[in-house]
């Protein structure tokens, strides 16, 4: 099979298209015939060779890595073969998944707990571009952010992969959703279901008196004191994304109180998505709002398969409102 194989970390050029061999699944796995991915920051940190995310992606690069690092974490695609424990799929079933590397390559092999059908509305197209970026908006704003009816949150980064996903999960959820992106962007943060957008290059969100329940901080634009300001007094700040030191901090869901004073107990949060596993219940979760027609996935561009070392150059720039999804 074709796959885009790296060898040596640095610029997108060490992405180099490789004949390997298909993976065989394992008992509990599922082979995937890839029809599409999406690539993400996850890819390119790994690509430069962030220590963080090279853990995440299993193992080191260089002469005694253990595998062949091939990046890519979500995958949508049609299963191939199963493992002799799989009871959930079988051959010719459309799905969709979120994977530690693999992606970028016209097979892979995905464990049963992280593989979810593909929603019956959505191309192949549409459905790779949810898994890593969605379902980190769904644990920011669900499990970490306690998202309720009626609440106002606040999203910082409205526009890009995890924001796009974060204001329509927020507005499933029933919440009042503010978004802050750039100018450009405005028409489209409000499209998808934004009550107000914030401009960043004219505004402060901070500054602006209005507070929050909630504010699902993926931009990083702005230090966590003046983020208090934008929040109610038992408010949650949840930190996703942002500058490369700070997404790729190892800090998965711990919550702790910003001492206030004695009648304020906000709280500040990660939310880091690649540290759980069973993602296939989240994708489930997701495919239900996506067939109701609460969430759609937002995209801003499409790529050949041979193209992927220029998408993802695309992808370290920053400005891309949505995601970018690549077609086998």
């Amino acid at each position: 099979m074709k796959a885009f194989v790296q060898r040596s970390y640095g610029s997108p050029e060490v992405l180099r298209l490789t004949e390997v061999d298909v993976p065989v699944p394992g008992d509990d796995e599922v082979l995937v015939r890839v029809a599409a991915t999406s690539v993400n920051p996850y890819d390119w940190h790994h690509m430069r060779g962030e220590p963080y995310a090279a853990r995440l992606m299993g193992g080191t690069i260089g002469p005694r890595a253990s595998k062949i690092p091939i990046l890519g974490a979500d995958v949508a695609g049609q299963v191939e073969a199963v493992g002799k424990d799989v009871t959930s799929f079988r051959t010719g079933d459309e799905v969709f998944a979120m994977v530690k590397g693999g992606g970028f390559a016209e097979y892979v092999c995905v464990r049963e707990a992280e593989l979810a059908p593909k929603p019956r509305n959505l191309s192949f197209e549409q459905a790779a571009a949810v898994p890593l970026a969605a379902c980190t908006a769904l644990i920011a704003l669900r499990d970490v952010g306690r998202v309720k009816e009626g609440q106002r949150v606040l999203v910082n980064g409205a526009s890009g992969g995890v924001g796009t996903f974060a204001v329509q999960i927020a507005r499933a959820f029933g919440a009042e959703v503010t978004g802050v992106c750039g100018r450009r962007n405005t028409g489209l943060v409000r499209s998808i279901g934004a009550k107000e957008v914030i401009d960043y290059t004219t505004e402060d969100f901070t500054r602006t008196g209005r507070r929050h329940d909630l504010l699902v901080d993926i931009a990083g634009s702005r230090p966590g004191r003046a983020c208090r300001r934008a929040l109610t007094r038992d408010g949650t700040h949840v930190v996703v994304g942002g500058p490369a030191g700070r997404w790729l901090q190892p800090v998965g869901h711990t919550l702790s109180v910003l001492a206030m004073g004695p009648l304020v107990s906000q709280r500040t949060a990660h939310a880091d998505v690649t540290r759980c596993t069973g993602n296939g219940r989240n994708l489930v979760a997701l495919t239900s709002f996506i067939e109701d027609g609460k969430v759609t996935p937002v995209i801003d561009r499409r790529y050949p398969f041979e193209e992927i070392p220029a998408a993802v150059e695309y992808v370290e720039q920053g400005h891309a409102p949505g995601k970018v999804v690549i077609t086998l």
